[in-house]
């Protein structure tokens, strides 16, 4: 069987992403991230063997966002178990990713842990069993990427708590119903922090290796059963591009986590990861060309969970 050459197709997927009309434009609702460069642009592919790929700002570190809910939920699970569905759904919201509308009817449970209400949830439950949820993210990313320069952007995470009023709110609705264990202030700052960490389209698929790989650690531990990744993977497939998850599993076919950073990470399973990177966001919050990358690249290759 031919090699792949997992460069071509990366630097061929940026460039039919560049032929996009529409360029979107970066989150300006949390100030700090407004000042990114909307022509940035990276992506970079990890195999299942640990071998990486990468083409453009492949390994310019940029704020992860909601990535980061991914391996919060991930860790949440791997520590506390199934237990964790108590309190938090697994469906689509339908609804914009900071929607407070649906906690009221549905008793203070979020639809699902990717939108910001589900993660606070997550996060505070991540916080009760570890004692430092931002820091056994953290740690979790330095590991599996090799790079112990994945940090919290100090300044973001100060920036989206100024302007966190949305969140303050659901965390505190969420409480009145029970459903948070922590004090709210202390499951707001741990979750600013973590979707503040920065690290790079490199890091990021080196740290998703583990869904690819049913649930293997990059050292050969294991972090969840096969089923438990299976599980995260159909989520993500479901839920992990807001309220855009049926488009991008139309274009892209892969489960994905997005972030208004830029940021969009997919699962290969049994491949790799890949992630790439560019500021400017669609309505829904997900990466113009980021998704229009993704797309190209699994339409070049046939790469899909279908």
């Amino acid at each position: 069987m031919a090699r792949v050459d997992y460069q071509v197709l990366l630097q061929d997927a940026m460039e039919t992403a560049r032929r996009e009309p529409a360029r979107g434009k970066p989150a300006d609702y949390i100030p700090a991230l407004a000042a990114a460069d909307p022509e940035a642009f990276g992506m970079a592919i990890a195999t299942v063997d640990g071998e990486v790929f990468g083409a453009g700002a492949w390994q310019q570190a940029f704020s992860v966002q909601s990535v980061s809910k991914l391996f919060t939920l991930a860790l949440a699970l791997a520590e506390g178990g199934e237990g964790l569905w108590r309190g938090v759904g697994r469906e689509p919201s339908g609804n914009p990713f900071n929607s407070l509308v649906q906690l009221e009817s549905e008793h203070g449970i979020p639809r699902n842990p990717f939108i910001n209400a589900g993660a606070l949830v997550v996060t505070d439950r991540l916080l009760e069993l570890t004692g430092d949820a931002v820091g056994a993210v953290r740690e979790f990313l330095r590991r599996e990427s090799g790079n112990d320069a994945v940090v919290t952007d100090d300044a973001v995470a100060a920036s989206e708590a100024r302007h966190g009023h949305r969140n303050a709110a659901m965390a505190h609705f969420m409480a009145s119903y029970g459903n948070l264990r922590n004090p709210v202030d202390s499951v707001l700052a741990h979750y600013y922090a973590h979707c503040a960490i920065s690290a790079s389209c490199r890091d990021l698929a080196l740290a998703g290796l583990f869904l690819a790989r049913h649930g293997l650690r990059t050292d050969g531990s294991r972090l969840l059963s096969r089923s438990e990744a299976k599980r995260i993977n159909a989520v993500l497939l479901t839920c992990g591009t807001y309220d855009a998850a049926g488009e991008f599993a139309y274009r892209v076919g892969l489960p994905g986590k997005s972030g208004v950073g830029g940021g969009v990470l997919a699962v290969l399973p049994g491949r790799g990861a890949v992630c790439v990177w560019s500021p400017g966001l669609d309505a829904a919050g997900n990466s113009v060309l980021g998704v229009a990358a993704l797309d190209a690249l699994t339409t070049a290759t046939g790469w899909s969970v279908f």
